[in-house]
């Protein structure tokens, strides 16, 4: 309270001493700027910052800014799983993810001078941190002749150029008249009293919410105030962005992004780097400052201009968001594990009941009905969940119908039925959901989730495994059906136009396409009655690489704001970053062996089926080559499928999850199939 009383007073004079009449007129004018390229652009970073922080009591000038703006959602992950305020201002000046390297809090104190002020150690960001990208906002600013004030450490960090420096500097907001914002058309401010008293040891905290409910209050208080010293004497020709720029705690959430301008009251804001109406990431707040101010923006800024969108954004909405995207977190990891320990359990009841041959049905339908749950979990978004009970109910709901439809028409009868229904709405499920936007897939517990920020659109690792291995199956029943020519056309036809749909723009997903090529061609060439060599089998890799870096080169063509990660990759190649990229990513595939939820699933999965195939009648009963013998197609089709999901673990940075979901919906199925053979013999 005594903090709260003499911010107040300290904001008080400087009230007195700019004249109410700045005030008065920035209130008046605010909004009357066209597209904000003749006027100004001003950034107030409040780190920590959620869209239920802000109300008129506790926060006047944040409510009231906002409620006059655009709004949205703000991911600020970086490089790690949560954003300290360092690397938050760090990847603004980068116009890409950046990191310092280390444990880091708070942005450093810059050293005065002259006006403006210098950051310590700068170099060492470039040198030993390597971000190289360092500074880009500001020499971008410098080089186009674009002077800037920053207010604040973090600030300064932003518009710092390459060389640490920055031209006119503010350690507060009481220190700023009106008539210095005059001067320069660029305008930064760190509002860090809301993220300081999380701060340990100038150290983000481990903990997820190290204050209570008063004193963030009184922190956001303190934010507010300061926030509001500086709205009160912008000039009223000035765009203002309003972005939470890191996490508090050790959990990641949506922070708050907020675009006032004429006409965007009320609107949604979003961006292009996201595709999504209502989400943008912190390198947009680059972009749109540049393009803002008609500045030219290099190439190396990978995000794009905040869009303002249609109407009907709520703070309550947003924050209903960030609610959203914390109860997919907090089931995910309890989620894999069920489905691994489900997996495991599976694998020994149907050891243990096969080779007596015993209970063969029931293992039917639970081979089926665990196979079911990975489009279970993309199609419970089709239904207005809004808690962990719910979403819960919804996955186990949909498995239910769509195991009750594997078993429900004639198809039931023949053996091939139940995994033609389950393969078929899985491979379907993912393909439809990149027709239209990929809405099942976000806030998934099998897809990705908007906090957490590594995509948010696209086909994800675990989709790419799902689609893959659905499509694969669901063509070799055709295959089996239309023997020869017509089923190695069905399998390279509806396989390439699933590969097309993952490759391009519309799932730019790369290591999936180098992926598919040879689990489709493998595929094909044992239905043909060829023979597969490691030669063939390195010729596919190859051919899936140049296709998916034809994609590419494609996305790369197209302007900066409209790239995916694909074309981006082309742009890191051309500047030297493809092997920090490429580097960081195997880290996080050999990270994933390791993982306790999903090496299990492997390694139950491939001893099952590998003991199956070498002692049939001991492990199984036989099921597995009976299922061999009625369809070679779909023996095919598995061994495709090995391909494609030990490929796409060794390619893609989610590593075990590719081939573990590969399986959990792969072999399941593979067991039902050859129950319904034996099943189908003891009736004749």
């Amino acid at each position: 309270m005594k903090r709260t009383v003499i911010t107040l007073a300290l904001l008080l004079g400087q009230l007195l001493l700019t004249g109410f009449t700045g005030a008065a007129h920035a209130t008046d004018d605010a909004g009357k700027a066209g597209d904000g390229t003749a006027g100004r652009v001003a950034l107030i970073g409040v780190p920590g910052l959620h869209w239920n922080d802000l109300t008129q009591a506790d926060t006047p000038n944040l409510w009231e800014l906002a409620r006059s703006s655009a709004i949205g959602s703000l991911s600020v992950r970086t490089v790690g799983s949560v954003t300290c305020p360092y690397d938050g201002w760090l990847t603004v000046s980068a116009g890409t993810r950046s990191a310092v390297g280390y444990s880091c809090g708070a942005p450093p104190t810059p050293q005065p001078s002259g006006a403006g002020a210098v950051i310590p150690d700068y170099r060492y960001l470039i040198d030993v941190a390597g971000q190289r990208n360092a500074g880009t906002l500001g020499q971008s600013l410098k080089a186009a002749g674009q002077c800037s004030i920053a207010i604040g450490p973090g600030a300064a960090l932003a518009l710092a150029d390459q060389q640490g420096a920055v031209p006119r500097y503010h350690s507060s907001p009481l220190q700023v008249r009106g008539a210095d914002l005059q001067q320069c058309r660029m305008i930064a401010m760190d509002v860090d009293d809301l993220i300081r008293p999380y701060l340990s040891g100038q150290r983000l905290p481990k903990t997820p919410d190290q204050l209570g409910p008063a004193e963030r209050r009184d922190a956001l208080r303190l934010a507010d105030a300061h926030a509001g010293a500086l709205l009160s004497i912008l000039p009223a020709d000035t765009t203002v962005l309003l972005a939470g720029l890191s996490d508090h705690g050790s959990v990641p959430h949506l922070r708050v992004a907020a675009l006032r301008e004429p006409g965007a009251e009320g609107r949604l804001l979003g961006a292009a780097s996201t595709r999504r109406d209502d989400i943008s990431i912190l390198p947009d707040l680059t972009a749109t400052a540049l393009t803002k101010l008609g500045v030219a923006m290099p190439a190396t800024v990978v995000g794009g201009p905040l869009q303002v969108g249609e109407r009907g954004a709520t703070f309550e909405r947003l924050s209903h968001a960030d609610a959203t995207a914390q109860a997919i977190r907090s089931v995910k990891g309890g989620y894999f594990t069920v489905v691994a320990v489900l997996q495991v359990l599976f694998y020994l009841v149907a050891f243990l009941l096969l080779r007596r041959r015993r209970a063969l049905a029931p293992v039917r339908l639970a081979a089926v009905a665990l196979a079911s749950l990975p489009a279970s979990s993309y199609l419970v978004n089709l239904l207005p969940w809004s808690s962990l009970p719910q979403l819960i109910a919804g996955v186990l709901g949909w498995a239910v119908m769509v195991t009750g439809v594997a078993f429900a028409g004639p198809w039931r009868r023949r053996p091939l039925g139940p995994l033609a229904v389950v393969a078929g709405i899985t491979a379907l499920t993912l393909a439809g959901d990149l027709l239209t936007g990929t809405t099942l897939q976000l806030n998934s517990v099998m897809g990705y989730s908007a906090d957490v920020g590594a995509r948010y659109y696209g086909l994800g690792n675990i989709p790419f495994a799902l689609l893959a291995t659905g499509t694969l199956l669901a063509t070799t029943v055709i295959a089996h059906r239309w023997p020869g020519r017509v089923g190695v056309a069905a399998i390279v036809g509806l396989g390439a136009f699933a590969m097309v749909l993952g490759g391009s723009g519309m799932g730019s997903d790369f290591g999936g396409v180098i992926a598919f090529v040879p689990g489709i061609a493998v595929t094909a060439l044992l239905l043909a009655g060829k023979r597969v060599s490691l030669v063939k089998l390195g010729a596919f890799l190859v051919a899936g690489g140049v296709i998916v870096m034809a994609f590419a080169w494609i996305n790369y063509l197209r302007p900066p704001g409209e790239q995916t990660h694909l074309g981006r990759f082309v742009g890191q190649v051309l500047t030297g970053e493809a092997l920090d990229v490429i580097w960081r990513k195997l880290q996080a595939m050999l990270a994933t062996l390791l993982s306790p939820n999903l090496m299990p699933i492997v390694i139950a999965a491939l001893a099952f089926l590998i003991y199956a195939i070498l002692r049939p009648e001991q492990a199984s009963a036989g099921v597995v080559p009976a299922a061999f013998e009625h369809s070679p197609a779909l023996r095919a089709g598995l061994i495709g499928t090995l391909v494609s999901g030990v490929v796409g673990m060794l390619v893609n940075d989610s590593g075990a999850a590719v081939l573990s979901m590969a399986l959990a919906l792969a072999v399941p199925l593979l067991l039902a199939t050859g129950i319904g053979v034996l099943g189908r013999e003891r009736a004749s």
